[in-house]
Formats: C-alpha cells, structure tokens, sequence
C-alpha cells in the first residue's frame, strides 16, 4: 500500500470511529442494521436526544466489546495460544500461528485488528461519557439511571483498557508498572487529529482503570433483576470481579482480598451475601450451555445467527474439528497430561480424544453460527485469585485458602482434598488448578505473564522468557506509523 493510500486511510479512520458508534446506537448492536451512506449525516447530539437512543449507545458499548477481534473471540484464543496447552494443526497464518509459535510482528493483522477493536470500544466510550455530560445527562434526568450508565461507559473502557495492556506492554511485576504502557486516550475522538499522544506508563494505565472502576461500582446497580443481563452487564459484583483481577495483575494482594471479601463470605458455602447471588454452578458444563447461571460474573452473549463473531472468530471452530477447523489441539504436555488430573474429574468431560488419538476441547459444544457465549469473569476465578491473594499475603498455608481452593475442586473432582504442607505447596495448588478450571478461557497467557514465568515451548514453538521481546506483542503499526509520539 502506497503512504498517500495509508495517509488517505489514517485521514478518516476516526471519522469511521465516530459515525460506526453513532450508526450502532442510532439503529440496534446488530450489523445488519448498519447504513454507511445515511450514518454520516447524523448530527453528533442524534443519539442524545431521547432516553431509547441513549439506552441503544450503552448496549452498543457491550456490543463493541465482544466483536470477533476482541473479547468475543480472538482476544481469548490469542491468550490461550500463547501458553503451553494448545498445538497448532494447521499452520494456518490467518488463525494466530504466528501468535502461536510467537514470530508475530507489528505489521500483521492479528496485532493491529485486535489493537483498533480495543481503541474503538474506547472511543465509543469516550464519545457516550462526553455525550452524556453535554446533554445526555439532562434528557435522562434520573440521578440513578445516569450514574449507571456513566458506570457501565467506565466499566466497558476499563476492561479495554486491561485487555490492551495484558497483550501489548511489559507486566506491572517488571518493574512495578514502570515501562511504558499505553496511550491515554480519555476524550472522544470526532476528526482525525490527536494521533500524536505519548504512552502513559503501565502504572498509570492502571490508576486509571481502577479509577474507572471505582466510579463504575458506585453507579451501576447490585442486580438488574434480569439473569441475561446479571451476565452481560456491569453490576456490582462484576466491577468488584474485575477490580479484584486487576490487582492481582498488580500484586497488590491486599486490595485483592479487599475487593474478593466485598463478594466472597469468610467461610463456606461461597456466595456472594449482596447484589447478584454469584456461587459456583453445581454443574460446570452448564455454564458452558445455559449461560445463566450463578457462577457467571460477567460472559459476552450471542443470540442468533446475526450476532455471531464472525469467520474465524470462534472458539468452537478453532477448538473442534468436528463443529469448526480444528486449528489448535490440546497438548499432550500440558495441562491434560497432570497426573494429579483425575480421570474421574468431571472436567475431563471437556476433553475429547479422537481415533487417532489427538486430544480436543469441547468447552464449547456449538457449531455454526457458533454462538456459544464466552465466560470472562466467572465466581470460581473470584475464590481462587482470593485464595492466591491471601496465601502470598500471609505466606502460611491459609485456612480460607484450602477451603476456597477444595470448594472449586470439590465441585467437579470431591474424592480429591488438598492438604498442602507449606505456602509453596499451596501457591503451586493454586496455580494448577486454574490452568486445569479454565483451560480454554484465555487466563493461561495472562497467569503466565503476570508472574514473569517462561512460556513454555510446545510442539515446534521453542520457550520464550520475560526478556525476549516476543514475550508481548509488538507495537502495531497502525498506531506508530501515525503517532509521532509514541
């Protein structure tokens, strides 16, 4: 592509920000409904002049947040990939081979489609919020209804934000959030100025993110009195979830088991004591089927063939090879080969081995138009950070701990109960059961990150420590070609 063809595109690539996020909440989240040649002529004050436009934007931020590239898919499976639980069996450049097997580079589509979903939802987050404050506010009028929606803006912007910095910058246990991090862009974007910004630090990317949940968890209300959205909106306890993820990404075990004690009682039966009764599903394989059950915090929903995420977006295609591609099976070496993995563990369920004896996850049992939702945050994640939080705090072999830890296990494995003799041994516990509770989740590469540990090698793919550059994504082009200051 020739720089007057790339310089033509940058040249309106926030004009398509700005009128796809007016175009979603003028008309509904769903694509088919989208007019490319009408939406320019939407007035920027449209979606603000009724309380219907204005409830249209926020389901349009959610609608956002889980397209193909981001958390409805591709984000998860990038995730996932990177660790040692996956083999790629396609060699397929199109679906994260390159992620895979780590030779990506900034200049591939992978890195920068997931990069600009990211800093679109932002964006229309950005644009909702300054909306809402120069006259949105007013048309709503409910003191209530206007802090919930500023809330779920924040939330949704937060949770990009976290998502961004998990794949494209240096862990926060580095160096304590010292590297550099990622542009703050906190200001709707409505021309094609401001490319230049410089990145804050990871720290700061943090402070602000905490700082939009706070807000977030003060305004969006303890229970819809809905199940579908107690799952796919923000509530309480999804920010409080969520807060509690950051800090344990930051260390900071103190404010994990402040968050997790807000929605986790001391002693069992675990069950959040206010807002949405969050506590473990009785039967795992129910989260992955009915979608509304008590243990999910917080899923990305697709209701209907028009919803789904898109060619090569989904979990089923790259996860079976009978429903989808079979692009990645599961390694031999990895999770599924723990001997301490009982066969009888109701979670071996999900792995599938075919005739020829390859291993394949079968989490998510739909096929097309592949509209299974994906968990982001369930209740089983808020008793193990908590678990990890308080025995790294106390560095004792923690009564709640054990418990927290024996309750997720008990759920899908109750002839096991773990004894641990040392914090070590507890820690180790831990760990192990959160790569075995949400194989196929996209949490493997992000605990493996977190804690600066190796990537594994796997299959072809050689292992890759914290210092090769490799260990994170590259800077895509799409944003150091045109931003002078990063």
């Amino acid at each position: 592509m020739s720089n007057f063809k790339k310089s033509k595109m940058k040249k309106y690539i926030y004009q398509f920000i700005i009128l796809s996020g007016l175009a979603l909440a003028a008309g509904s989240c769903s694509k088919a409904k989208l007019n490319p040649v009408s939406s320019t002529d939407i007035p920027s004050n449209f979606v603000f002049l009724t309380k219907d436009r204005i409830a249209h934007q926020v389901n349009g931020l959610y609608a956002q947040l889980k397209v193909g590239n981001l958390l409805g898919g591709r984000w998860v499976i990038y995730n996932d990939v990177r660790g040692d639980n996956f083999i790629n069996m396609t060699g397929n450049g199109v679906t994260a081979l390159l992620i895979w097997n780590f030779s990506v580079t900034g200049s591939d589509a992978e890195i920068n489609n997931t990069w600009n979903a990211a800093y679109n939802t932002i964006n229309q987050c950005n644009l909702f919020l300054d909306g809402m404050t120069a006259g949105g506010d007013t048309v709503i009028k409910d003191a209530a209804l206007v802090a919930q929606y500023h809330g779920e803006a924040k939330f949704v912007r937060a949770l990009a934000y976290f998502s961004l910095l998990q794949l494209y910058a240096q862990p926060y246990s580095k160096d304590n959030g010292a590297s550099p991090g990622l542009p703050l862009r906190l200001k709707g974007l409505t021309d094609n100025g401001h490319n230049d910004l410089a990145r804050s630090t990871v720290a700061q990317v943090y402070t602000q993110i905490l700082s939009d949940l706070n807000d977030a968890e003060a305004g969006v209300p303890g229970d819809y009195g809905d199940g579908s959205l107690n799952v796919t909106h923000a509530h309480k306890n999804a920010v409080i979830a969520l807060k509690e993820r950051v800090y344990l990404h930051q260390g900071d075990w103190d404010n994990v088991i402040a968050e997790a004690n807000k929605i986790v009682p001391a002693s069992a039966p675990f069950k959040a004591p206010t807002g949405v009764a969050n506590t473990l599903a009785t039967d795992l394989k129910d989260v992955f089927t009915k979608y509304t059950t008590p243990e999910s915090v917080l899923s990305m929903p697709f209701t209907g063939a028009n919803e789904q995420p898109g060619t090569q977006n989904q979990l089923a295609y790259y996860y079976l090879p009978d429903l989808g591609n079979g692009e990645y099976s599961l390694n031999d070496d990895g999770i599924i080969s723990d001997a301490a993995w009982k066969t009888t563990d109701a979670r071996r369920a999900f792995v599938n081995k075919d005739g020829d004896g390859v291993s394949w996850l079968r989490k998510y049992p739909g096929g097309d138009p592949y509209v299974d939702w994906i968990p982001i945050i369930r209740y089983s994640d808020v008793l193990l950070m908590l678990a990890e939080a308080r025995t790294r705090k106390t560095n004792s072999v923690d009564a709640q701990a054990v418990d927290l830890l024996n309750a997720v296990r008990h759920r899908s494995d109750p002839s096991t109960t773990f004894a641990p003799a040392s914090a070590t041994e507890l820690i180790g516990d831990i760990l192990h059961e959160r790569d075995i509770e949400f194989l196929g989740e996209g949490l493997r590469g992000l605990d493996i990150t977190r804690l600066l540990q190796t990537f594994p090698a796997k299959g072809s793919a050689g292992a890759i420590d914290p210092s090769n550059a490799a260990y994170i994504f590259p800077a895509p082009t799409s944003e150091t070609q045109y931003n002078h200051n990063w």
